[in-house]
């Protein structure tokens, strides 16, 4: 599944550190082009007797999830130094129990998940994505490495529980096309239970009526990337729920429209940090509900992998 142009951004994040060498960002690498091969669900690879998982070396391939299909209990190898796409687009499809080991520095600017559901639900559940990506922007697009992208074709509902994102050079999950209005479908996404830290851009970015944050947290706590905690697209609403937002000071804990246009977001149960605060752009509106508070602590949630083989191997925190 190919991946359509991403909107421009008009914001982006500081980085401590490190030079902000993301630019606006006007086109996306298509997948297809980044895939030097395609395989199906079924790539071959190696499988030891004693392992639950098969193990995946990176090689440029595009992996493709379709209808009604699981890819389940893989170890992706990204110390090849080379990159891997996984397309899943269709109903009723599930991606589950993958672990990934070592950072991509590839340098490719794809995403490592492209996603839509097209009339169902599909879900992603397990996956580790710890080892993040280097910070080096596609030579000819100006962007990072994505960790999950839901296609703006994205029409039906997608549950994303249990991952674990840390450091990559663009957003943690880019869910926010869908929502736009005249151009997405309009599904709705569930981050449910996640860890997400230390990315660029944005940790959990959403913007389709009906998609929610619950009991997932954000931490910045080094040099890498700032994003923001959530950023929430037009036309919401937007729920969060649940979770603990840690910025230590960094960008913005919640920040509600972009591009001129505005969005909602209603918070409850959820502690954000005082400092790195709330942003309210283009008329929209951040409502904070039953048990909101400022004092923040975000550590992984159970059930979320903390390894690849942890992932891997369909057991977590």
């Amino acid at each position: 599944m190919a991946q359509n142009p991403r909107t421009s951004e008009s914001d982006t994040a500081p980085t401590t550190g490190r030079k902000p060498r993301l630019s606006r960002r006007n086109y996306v690498r298509s997948l297809a082009t980044v895939a030097a091969a395609t395989a199906t669900a079924g790539v071959a690879g190696t499988t030891a007797a004693d392992e639950k998982y098969e193990t995946i070396p990176a090689e440029n391939q595009s992996i493709t999830v379709g209808d009604g299909e699981t890819w389940e209990n893989k170890l992706i190898d990204m110390t090849t130094g080379q990159d891997i796409t996984i397309n899943a687009q269709g109903s009723e499809w599930t991606i589950r129990n993958i672990g990934f080991q070592g950072k991509n520095v590839s340098g490719t600017g794809s995403a490592t998940f492209g996603v839509a559901d097209t009339g169902g639900t599909s879900t992603i559940e397990n996956v580790y994505l710890g080892d993040g990506s280097d910070d080096r922007n596609a030579t000819s697009h100006g962007y990072g490495q994505t960790a999950v992208w839901v296609n703006p074709i994205h029409s039906g509902h997608l549950d994303i529980k249990n991952v674990n994102i840390q450091s990559f050079a663009d957003n943690a999950i880019y869910a926010s096309a869908p929502g736009l209005p005249g151009k997405g479908g309009g599904g709705t996404v569930h981050i449910d239970s996640s860890f997400a830290a230390n990315c660029y851009v944005s940790h959990y970015r959403l913007g389709s009526e009906g998609s929610k944050v619950t009991n997932s947290n954000v931490l910045i706590n080094d040099d890498g990337y700032e994003g923001r905690g959530i950023w929430a697209w037009t036309p919401g609403t937007i729920k969060v729920e649940g979770c603990q937002l840690e910025m230590n000071g960094h960008h913005t804990a919640i920040d509600a429209g972009a591009n001129g246009n505005a969005t909602s977001v209603v918070v409850s149960e959820t502690d954000y940090d005082k400092q790195a605060g709330i942003a309210e752009h283009a008329g929209s509106a951040v409502k904070l509900k039953d048990d909101v508070g400022t004092d923040p602590e975000a550590s992984i949630p159970d059930g979320v992998p903390t390894s690849p083989e942890e992932a891997a191997n369909g057991s977590g925190k």
